[in-house]
């Protein structure tokens, strides 16, 4: 093997390198991203389930008041 094939060899070999530390840097901060939306996710199912608890207990309590003034008339 000469030089220039030796060289030209590490230079594709950087080249792959710099193209792959891109490629990790970028997936990096795709799995940053996907983390924190999954978190902001996660709070809103929290919120909304919260919520729905609330809902089904005011709506079991007008139920049992509706029961309530049916028994009395």
């Amino acid at each position: 093997m000469d030089h220039p094939d030796v060289a030209a060899q590490l230079r594709a070999v950087a080249s792959r390198i710099d193209g792959l530390v891109d490629r990790v840097q970028r997936l990096t901060e795709e799995n940053r991203s996907l983390r924190q939306q999954q978190e902001q996710l996660a709070g809103e199912r929290s919120q909304l389930l919260t919520r729905n608890e609330q809902a089904r207990t005011r709506v079991e309590a007008m139920i049992a008041r509706l029961k309530s003034l049916e028994q009395h008339t």
